[in-house]
């Protein structure tokens, strides 16, 4: 077969798809005493859909009863205090409210209030003058509103490097740069064959996390029953001097289509409106628009009167891998023995995605695998140090065993050169990678003052001439040989 001169390789169970997803279902399977490889087509983990994911940790009363969404999306926020504790990343329960602009519309939010009480969820219904009370921002119009207090907030690509970092501790191991360009299943030995660049993956179990890619993987391996419908959102972010305009995640009742667009305050204290909610026919289309920055500020505005957009400091889109079937896929392949689909995971994924991987282990072992924990398991992760946290006494007994944290690179967001070079020997490769780690870079000047600084220690950490030095992989080099020169003479050394 065509590219067998390549390395081959061998694992017991090959995840592909390294997003919340495939990250959560890798720490999962590090619990059990197999042999664990992850892939990913970007150059870090958590660069796909859940790069652009909102964050909202759904409070599990939006989903239809009777679909997968529902019967995930409650337990699974169950579980996001414990997990993100154990793995020192940032989660705030600041609570979710669905408000109702109109009479009608509060007819619909006590249909959804009865539908979280039977699933056990914690629901309040709020009058106009409690939910004023509550959030005094919102709209004085608005009727009446379901608050439920255990909804919240955490940041997606941080949990998703979290995940993986934990399970490799735990003895997974990954690779990243590595599309799965070819797939096979060989029905005489049983084996599953994944082609990447380098190597050839020989699997006996493959867990098809690949997201919006899933139902290419799929038909690979000769699936071809389910279809991803990519759906774009648009998000804007503001910068910090907006973050206590409202507390908690502020949804309108729901269209057909989306949540609709929301208010949305982020873990690490920015406020966000978005998304839309545009079916489109191609996958990588990130691009924003001036209609989607129209119809997301309307919608914000209609819940929130008071946000200016002069404080808008970001935009960006992501694509949601919604199936054709209009709800997740979890399930084993009918057709290929050891291929377990994962796949749809669109809102609430996030949410649901540890309460999916840990059935993942009952899965595969209804398809043969030999499930045996580990006595040794380490849930916890090497605590992050966030420097703008401590106190001026934490902070100086830290200067004095490490001077690099004294040394502020980003002063946006106020992080040090010590935050940065831990986030690369936790695995950050890029810009990007240590502003979705560390932040450094996510503040109002969005990486204007410190980028040049950040380029510097990702050189001297990872061993790297400046020039190979990416924002976001190859193709991407912020410093090109010509400048170089230049860019010896400008940048202060570090």
């Amino acid at each position: 077969m065509e590219g067998r001169e390549k390395n081959m390789i061998s694992a017991q169970v090959v995840i592909v798809g390294g997003g919340i997803m495939g990250t959560a279902v890798a720490r999962e399977l590090s619990r059990y005493k197999l042999d664990v490889l992850l892939l990913e087509k970007e150059p870090e983990v958590g660069w796909g859909t859940t790069k652009a994911n909102s964050g909202i940790v759904h409070g599990g009363f939006h989903e239809e009863e009777g679909t997968l969404k529902a019967k995930y999306c409650f337990p699974g926020n169950q579980m996001y205090p414990k997990l993100c504790e154990e793995l020192d990343v940032c989660f705030v329960q600041n609570g979710i409210l669905m408000v109702a602009r109109t009479p009608e519309e509060m007819e619909t939010v006590r249909l959804y209030y009865e539908r979280g009480k039977k699933r056990g969820v914690r629901l309040e219904l709020l009058s106009r003058e409690e939910l004023l009370q509550q959030e005094p921002n919102l709209n004085p119009e608005i009727a009446g509103a379901l608050y439920a207090p255990e909804g919240g907030a955490v940041m997606p690509f941080e949990l998703a490097a979290a995940l993986m970092e934990n399970a490799v501790q735990n003895g997974a191991k990954y690779k990243v740069d590595a599309e799965v360009t070819k797939a096979w299943y060989d029905e005489g030995s049983g084996k599953k064959y994944l082609e990447t660049r380098e190597e050839i993956i020989c699997a006996d179990y493959v867990v098809n996390a690949a997201g919006l890619f899933s139902d290419t993987l799929a038909r690979m391996f000769g699936d071809d029953y389910f279809r991803i419908c990519p759906r774009k959102g648009e998000e804007y972010i503001f910068d910090l001097s907006v973050k206590d305009v409202v507390k908690s995640t502020i949804f309108p009742v729901p269209g057909q289509l989306s949540k609709g667009i929301l208010v949305i305050p982020t873990a690490a204290g920015n406020l966000m409106m978005g998304p839309t909610g545009d079916n489109i026919d191609d996958k990588e289309d990130l691009g924003t628009s001036q209609d989607g920055f129209d119809r997301v500020l309307e919608g914000a505005r209609s819940l929130v009167p008071s946000l200016d957009p002069r404080k808008i400091i970001a935009q960006f889109a992501g694509v949601r891998a919604a199936s054709d079937r209009g709800d997740f896929i979890v399930e084993l392949s009918p057709h290929v023995p050891g291929l377990l689909h994962l796949s749809g995971i669109e809102s609430p994924g996030l949410t649901a995605a540890p309460a999916i991987a840990a059935d993942v282990p009952r899965l595969l072992a209804e398809a043969g695998l030999a499930i045996e924990p580990k006595e040794n398991f380490q849930p916890r992760r090497e605590g992050v140090v966030r420097f703008n946290t401590l106190s001026r006494t934490e902070q100086d007994e830290l200067i004095r065993r490490d001077p690099s944290f004294g040394r502020i690179i980003c002063r946006c967001e106020s992080i040090t050169e010590g935050e940065i070079v831990d986030a690369v020997r936790r695995g950050a490769r890029t810009l990007d990678g240590i502003k979705f780690r560390a932040r450094a870079g996510a503040g109002r000047c969005q990486g204007g003052f410190c980028q040049p600084l950040i380029a510097q220690i990702l050189s001297r950490e990872l061993g790297l001439p400046i020039t190979e030095v990416t924002k976001a992989g190859p193709g991407s080099e912020v410093v090109t040989s010509k400048a170089k020169e230049l860019y010896d003479q400008e940048v202060l050394e570090v």
